[in-house]
């Protein structure tokens, strides 16, 4: 396994298919294709979704009793889990188990599976623990005379200090160790601190940074210390932090695969592939083109261009309705409309005077044509997206509303007393109202779009079409459904209350039913897309929200 694949690895292979540029001849990549079916089996049951909080990073730092300004960094648990687990198997100490785990992105089984496969000495070699190799020499003890590799002076043996890797430094150059290691630190080199020796890559033992900078420099050493600590975050592919606006200092791990929508102590809910908000049944690569495409308003643009030429001389756009090809601009500048350039006022039907570019080609016509019914098409799916989006910020705020509502019924005297079938439907309401919304957009990129082309024949994309949006519009109906019965006034209520929680029920299970076909569904045709896969969060009746971390004490370095 080469060292470019080593770098590339991650713990979620899968991740690595995921695509989101613009273009669509580079959508449409070569990668292998998971089936649809195996991919959500694989992630059944698997799925460990906790949170490390703000409160226990907080936690983690500790004062020195002996040096105030020197913080003590204790582990979180998960990654004094995996920390242990490393140095029972190698046999080190926990500085080297930390530098190999955050070379590997703290996966201790890419780890192993690298150590088995290209051995102990080219891994340990290859993350810059030399001295650990199996067959290294044993380092030689210093001469009584020692050669500085910073100043070059010849100092005694006890005014000098030894690297893993057998160089050595006089002490009296701790301040250029102090400005390297500052440097570094600042830089974001914390997690892997080489030695200063020309063209040497071993990692510098974590005691010896600390002591060189403990006394000297708190605020890089605080810095260092910190780092250390949340490597575990940014460095591993299976925790990210919570990203919402104020951050609220918490970190979610996920085991089990990259793919689900999840929510965070804050109440935050996002994707956990690529932190924007649940986007299912869309995935990652065409959430992330439909916003592209909405934010850059493409398809306007693009008629514009094509039903307009800019003016000569004010360089505004003119549309040419009706006439002739001598185009006059409100600025009073005349100009061709075939080849948009500046011309004189006298002209005939056919003609303009001094002034030749050519014939009209008939594939002007054609190109707007086209252009006018792509952008027709865009705005039928934009504004039906745009709808179900709007409704569910206007539902996001009945939660209030409806708990409300239930507080009043709880003091009637009522034959109905468990209220739970109202919030069970609000949650559904949300999640179907999303899945809707978002069903809309992979219609617009599924189904008559050159997007898949090359993958699906027009015959059969256009009887996946008619199949998915008679189920897209049964879904739909039960969506509306649910809603008018959540926001059913009170006064209704009270008067036939059993049977409204009976509706109510039946809804809610009607919908949770037609959504998860929905997804089902979705999954299938992106399953003969072969030129590029793509995931989906698997189906949930709503959000999932994150466990706490597990009460534990961690241990200080």
């Amino acid at each position: 396994m080469s060292d470019e694949d080593e770098d590339n690895s991650g713990i979620y292979a899968e991740s690595e298919l995921e695509c989101g540029d613009d273009d669509p001849a580079e959508l449409r990549g070569s990668s292998h294709r998971v089936s649809a079916s195996k991919r959500l089996s694989s992630f059944t049951g698997l799925r460990v979704t906790q949170v490390i909080t703000a409160e226990s990073l907080a936690l983690a730092q500790v004062r020195d009793p002996f040096f105030a300004a020197r913080l003590l960094i204790a582990s979180l648990p998960w990654q004094q889990q995996d920390l242990q687990r490393v140095m029972d198997m190698f046999g080190v100490k926990i500085q080297h188990a930390r530098a190999l785990l955050i070379h590997y992105r703290w996966n201790v089984e890419v780890l192993f599976s690298y150590m088995a496969e290209a051995g102990r000495d080219a891994v340990f070699r290859r993350v810059g623990l030399p001295a650990l190799a199996e067959n290294q020499p044993a380092l030689q003890p210093l001469p009584s005379t020692v050669t500085c590799g910073i100043c070059f002076d010849d100092v005694p043996q006890a005014d000098a200090t030894q690297m893993d890797c057998g160089h050595a430094f006089c002490n009296d150059c701790k301040a250029g160790w102090l400005e390297n290691f500052t440097v570094k630190i600042m830089e974001g080199e914390s997690r892997k601190l080489k030695c200063m020796a020309f063209k040497c890559a071993t990692i510098c033992d974590e005691e010896k940074v600390r002591a060189v900078l403990a006394s000297r420099n708190s605020e890089a050493l605080a810095r260092y210390e910190r780092c250390l600590l949340e490597s575990y975050i940014e460095d591993n592919a299976a925790v990210k932090w919570c990203p919402s606006v104020p951050h609220c200092g918490n970190a979610i791990k996920v085991e089990g695969g990259p793919y689900w929508e999840i929510e965070c102590l804050c109440s935050h809910q996002f994707c956990f592939n690529c932190l924007k908000l649940p986007h299912s049944p869309l995935s990652c690569s065409l959430w992330e083109l439909w916003e592209r495409k909405c934010k850059d308003d493409s398809e306007t643009n693009h008629w514009i261009t094509s039903h307009t030429k800019s003016c000569p001389k004010c360089t505004k756009p003119v549309e040419k309705n009706e006439g002739c090809n001598l185009m006059t601009c409100r600025c009073g500048q005349h100009f061709c409309w075939k080849c948009g350039a500046a011309t004189g006022a006298a002209h005939s039907y056919e003609h303009i005077v001094g002034h030749s570019c050519g014939r009209y080609k008939e594939e002007a016509e054609t190109r707007a044509a086209d252009a006018k019914r792509t952008l027709s098409r865009y705005l039928h799916y934009y504004k039906l997206w745009r709808a179900h989006m709007d409704s569910l910020k206007f539902e996001e705020k009945q939660e209030q509303l409806v708990q409300e509502k239930i507080e009043r019924l709880e003091q009637r005297d009522l034959i109905v007393k468990d209220y739970t079938w109202l919030k069970s439907g609000l949650q559904m309401l949300y999640k179907a109202r999303r899945a809707v919304s978002c069903s809309y957009p992979f219609a617009f990129f599924m189904f008559g779009n050159d997007l898949f082309k090359d993958d699906i024949s027009p015959e059969q994309n256009a009887m996946n079409q008619v199949l998915f949006e008679d189920q897209q519009q049964q879904f739909e109906e039960q969506v509306e459904r649910l809603s008018m019965l959540i926001e059913m006034p009170e006064e209704v209520l009270e008067q036939d209350i059993s049977g409204v929680r009976f509706k109510v029920l039946s809804v809610t299970a009607l919908t949770d039913r037609l959504c998860c076909r929905l997804y089902e569904l979705i999954e299938d045709l992106l399953g003969s897309v072969i030129s590029v896969t793509h995931h989906i969060a698997p189906y949930s009746s709503q959000v999932e929200r994150v466990s706490a971390e597990p009460a534990s004490k961690t241990a200080c370095f």
